[in-house]
């Protein structure tokens, strides 16, 4: 088992409070991913599950007893950091092995445990090598099999695949999926990466200045965001937010024409990169001209200067004879528009 319950929990360094007051409710075998911008607190909550931080307030249940007060040791969880903090004179197997070791266990039951867990990792051939001799990529395996031999209740995850390269960390998040899979286990993962979020979460925790904005699967928080902050946070690239006035009902941007109806008093419209047409100059909701042209291969982000409007970032076809300096109308699709207030949260429309 493994669900774990925060209870308006707070940190306190002297006078700044940097969590403020979180509840949050993770259920066993869940993947829940921390995110959000740098400083906003997700590695602080992290390391206060863990017990590697004080809880300042509230308190801390995993599988519905109070362990706020209980050392690391008694939690019954295991870490695995952005430094991979490797024993540079040790076999993987030793490496591996270690913490069963110093805890007293029969040779026998680590050799099973170690051998168990390698195999899980694909890490069986490297097991009479030392971290030197290994890439990035594996080195990470090793540190993740070093907790799975304990057999946590929880693994808490620490931004475990920033020191990668692109392809490495592409390949190690495909690791940590089939991992979770495999294990059922519950899994806390701290990041910043949006991208990780989206591949790996069953939920999502948004998190900013201490406090969570908003909590769901990834498919929930990418199309029905609670504010402009999660709208443009989750998703790559991020949601287009453009100022509106509405009149009659009938939202209209800057220089632009009539685009959606809304119900509520919203002061911006969002819509995705993907939920936007391009046709002659003229139709749709508002002109644009092209200022930057991104070829990606498959797909193509053309970014319009739209004027007084701003910026609007379009997904297209990666074959399009768009340059830059044409001039086009963009047509946003009426069942994608989304409104927000002048407080950034959503509005009905």
């Amino acid at each position: 088992m493994g669900a774990i319950h925060l209870k308006a929990v707070e940190k306190w360094y002297g006078d700044a409070q940097v969590i403020k007051g979180v509840d949050l409710v993770i259920d066993d075998g869940e993947f829940t991913v921390f995110v959000g911008p740098s400083g906003c607190g997700k590695s602080t909550l992290l390391r206060m599950i863990g017990g590697l931080e004080d809880i300042s307030r509230g308190a801390l249940e995993i599988d519905g007893v109070d362990v706020t007060d209980h050392p690391p040791s008694k939690r019954g969880l295991s870490m695995v950091f952005q430094s991979y903090a490797l024993y540079p004179h040790m076999s993987v197997r030793d490496n591996m092995g270690f913490s069963l070791k110093t805890a007293g266990a029969p040779q026998a039951e680590i050799n099973e445990k170690v051998g168990a867990a390698a195999q899980t990792l694909k890490l069986t051939d490297y097991l009479d090598r030392r971290p030197k001799d290994l890439s990035g990529g594996q080195r990470q395996r090793v540190a993740i099999g070093r907790s799975i031999v304990r057999d946590p209740t929880a693994f808490l995850f620490d931004e475990p695949l920033s020191n990668l390269d692109a392809a490495l960390r592409v390949e190690m998040r495909h690791e940590i999926s089939k991992l979770h899979q495999s294990l059922s286990a519950t899994m806390i993962y701290v990041t910043h990466d949006q991208v990780e979020a989206m591949t790996l979460a069953d939920r999502i925790v948004v998190l900013d200045a201490g406090r969570i904005i908003q909590v769901g699967t990834p498919r929930e928080l990418y199309s029905n965001p609670a504010n402009t902050f999660v709208a443009q946070f989750i998703g790559s690239p991020k949601m287009n937010v453009l100022p509106c006035a509405v009149s009659d009902q009938q939202a209209t941007v800057p220089g632009g024409r009539g685009c959606a109806f809304s119900g509520g008093d919203a002061t911006q419209i969002g819509i995705r990169p993907e939920h936007i047409g391009i046709g002659a100059a003229g139709t749709g909701e508002v002109d644009g001209q092209v200022d930057v042209v991104e070829y990606l291969g498959s797909d193509t982000f053309v970014l319009f200067d739209c004027g007084e409007a701003g910026s609007v970032n379009v997904r297209v076809s990666g074959e399009t004879d768009l340059a830059v300096g044409d001039r086009a109308g963009l047509s946003f699709a009426r069942d994608r528009v989304l409104f927000f207030g002048e407080d950034g949260e959503r509005v009905a429309g």
